[in-house]
């Protein structure tokens, strides 16, 4: 598996936010009070969200840059959620305004780094900005498939799932072995339990399902020593907000 360069990942969250955009094109009056595809989040939170984690990421570079750091959201996860529900409740094209805003802002925070300033040390996973640049890939990426408007996992390209692959392979219990068997791509293998299952079907399809949404080609198929068994549990999405001492 290999990370896209800066030139890449650049291209890649335009595509994104314009990807993402036109699913909230896509949203008519009313519908921001619809379920997401996320348990117990109506689209109006889901927006509030991806609004939140840009801002959030923006400042994670616009602070690196000179040479400080802050943490990723003010008042750690209790500020992110109570964010989240003061403004779910906005109206649609209020949550149109402010996704708009936020992701130009990490656009353009992103956009103004030369080739060194991606290796800038920041807070954000105690890593450095090239790492918050493919956490707000992830995040429009996803998320614009739990807005549940016509743009499922189908879309998501196979460089995209290459790098999902790398960053969840820490949802990999520490007992088992996934061998994936994407169609017509080479086998990977994550973690390094002494249970084995494989598991096989459409890129987009495995991408999704480590992800912790719903496949939508419905091609998954594990396998166990040969035999037919179900997908195995995965453990909780890695928090970019460490846990309070």
């Amino acid at each position: 598996m290999t990370s896209p360069s800066p030139a890449g990942l650049l291209a890649g969250l335009h595509k994104a936010a314009t990807a993402l955009t036109a699913a909230m094109d896509r949203i008519p009056d009313g519908g921001e009070r619809a379920p997401s595809a996320l348990p117990g989040w109506s689209r109006g939170h889901l927006l509030a969200h991806i609004t939140g984690i840009c801002n959030a990421l923006a400042r994670q570079v616009e602070y690196g840059r000179r040479g400080e750091t802050v943490e990723l959201y003010d008042g750690g996860v209790d500020g992110r959620n109570r964010a989240i529900d003061l403004a779910a409740g906005h109206s649609l094209q209020q949550h149109r305004d402010d996704v708009d805003e936020a992701m130009q802002r990490a656009l353009t925070a992103f956009d103004a780094l030369d080739g060194e300033e991606w290796q800038t040390h920041i807070a954000f996973r105690d890593g450095v900005i090239f790492d918050a640049g493919l956490a707000l890939w992830r995040e429009l990426v996803i998320h614009t498939s739990d807005l549940d408007t016509g743009a499922g996992p189908e879309t998501w390209s196979r460089e995209f799932c290459s790098n999902l692959f790398d960053f969840l392979a820490a949802r990999i219990p520490a007992d088992k072995r996934l061998v994936l068997q994407p169609m017509a791509l080479p086998p990977l293998a994550l973690g390094a339990g002494g249970s084995t299952v494989v598991v096989s079907g459409m890129v987009t399809d495995i991408a999704a399902w480590l992800a912790g949404r719903t496949p939508s080609l419905d091609s998954l198929r594990a396998t166990a020593a040969g035999d037919g068994t179900d997908l195995p549990g995965l453990l909780p999405w890695p928090s970019a907000i460490p846990d309070p001492k």
